[in-house]
This record gives structure tokens, sequence and C-alpha cells, in this order.
């Protein structure tokens, strides 16, 4: 596909790396599924992913620089290889996986995660903080790897285990930006293989590019100014939205 000129594609693309480099800078993360499906409402979605990981790995410079160090040392040890077994079988599921069906299962997830912690804290006391599992948090990784590398929408498997984990904001902040940032510069390589970082995809990148640190720098101040129970307010409400939106797309996308 050619440089992409289409004048809507950009009305959607610019909010949605804005989005999600506030996201990554200063919320975990919890918006960055957005890009995609809103990209993919003027590109094929194998285009608009190839378009979208070098968006994130340079958005992944600034945001691991920022929280260099800081993350959970032990978590990390569980997550990174879960993740790699899932960037592997999601390389050799691509192209052979409907879009839409890959959507519409994050989207559910999502949703499903979600409406648990709202039964839980209408019900009774909220649960206290769940413990380190090495075996939740390898699956959860491991599906959080390969809808990462189908739709860069690995945040809500890694959700299902981090959230309910309650660690500090920016133990968890560091943990969840340095996770994706490692598995966004794996990701180059089946995306190479695969043919989804052509030149046209490449140049429409780097119209974007300026883009993403801004997004970051704008995430990282908000984090610094945000309390941490409206910091997990706004998590669960970008990935409500994030949810309805895969789900839609999944169910009655074209």
């Amino acid at each position: 596909m050619p440089f992409v000129t289409d004048p809507w594609f950009y009305a959607l693309a610019i909010p949605a790396v804005l989005i999600t480099g506030i996201s990554k800078g200063g919320f975990a993360s919890g918006a960055g599924n957005l890009l995609v499906p809103l990209m993919a409402l003027t590109v094929p979605a194998p285009v608009a992913a190839g378009i979208a990981l070098p968006l994130l790995c340079a958005m992944d410079i600034s945001g691991v620089k920022a929280w260099w160090g800081k993350w959970d040392q032990r978590e990390m040890r569980v997550l990174i290889p879960g993740a790699l077994v899932g960037i592997l079988i999601g390389a050799l599921a691509f192209g052979y996986m409907s879009d839409r069906a890959i959507l519409a299962m994050v989207g559910v997830t999502t949703l499903a995660f979600l409406a648990r912690t709202l039964w839980l804290a209408r019900h009774r006391e909220p649960p206290p903080p769940a413990p380190h599992s090495p075996a939740k948090g390898g699956i959860c990784a491991a599906v959080s790897g390969f809808t990462s590398t189908i739709a860069h929408a690995g945040s809500p498997p890694l959700a299902i285990y981090l959230y309910p984990r309650r660690l500090d904001r920016q133990v968890m902040a560091a943990t969840t930006v340095v996770f994706f940032g490692v598995m966004n510069y794996v990701k180059l390589v089946p995306y190479y293989f695969l043919g989804n970082l052509s030149v046209g995809n490449l140049a429409t990148s780097a119209v974007l590019l300026p883009l993403a640190p801004v997004g970051v720098y704008l995430g990282i101040r908000a984090q610094r100014h945000v309390s941490d129970a409206l910091f997990y307010r706004v998590l669960y409400v970008l990935l409500l939205a994030t949810g309805v939106k895969l789900t839609w797309d999944g169910v009655f996308g074209g």
C-alpha cells in the first residue's frame, strides 16, 4: 500500500497517537488498544498494525527511560517469558485468524473483567491484593503477547493479572510500560518477515512520529498530579471504552 494520504485517516490517527502516548506515559497503557482500531476504520487492519508498531516503539523509548528501574522485578521474570511465547504463537497465526475474531475476543475478555470488578465492588468489600502467581501471570502474559502481535491489543489480558495485584501505581506503570516496550521491539522481527513494515507503512509512521513523545510527556505530567483512586478509575474507564470498541469492531465491523 502506498503512503497514506486520506485526510480521514489522519483525523483519526492523530488523536489516537496522542491518546496512546498519554496512556503509555502515565496510565499503564490502558488506552493503547485504541490505536489500531481507530486507524483500521480507514485502512486495512494489517496496514494499521504495521503503521502503529514503529510509533509504539518510539513511545517506548521515552516511556522506558522515564520508568527505568521502577518495575517489579519478580513480576517481570514471569511476564517476559510468557509474552515471548505469545508473540511466537501470534506470528505463526498471523494471516490465518480473522481480524474480527481477534478484536471480538479481546473486547469480550476486557468487558468480562470489568463486569467482575464492578460486581465485587457492589456486593462486598474490595478484595485484598491478589497474590503473585507465576502460572496466572505467565498465561496472561502469553495471551497478551498473542493479541499484541495480532492487533497491538495486549493490555486487557495483562490487566486481568496485574490490576488485581494492586501494585503501587508507579510500580505498576513502570512494569506495564517496560513489559510492552520489550514486546514491541521483539515484534519488529516477525512484522518484518510478515511484510507489515513496508515502505508505505514506514513513511506514514514517520509523518505521525513527532506526536509520539508529545503524548508520552503529557501522560507523565498527568500521572504526577492524579491521586491513586482517580488513577485506577481512569484505567477502568479506558478499558471500558477499549472493550466496547474492540467488541463492536469484531462483531459488526466490515
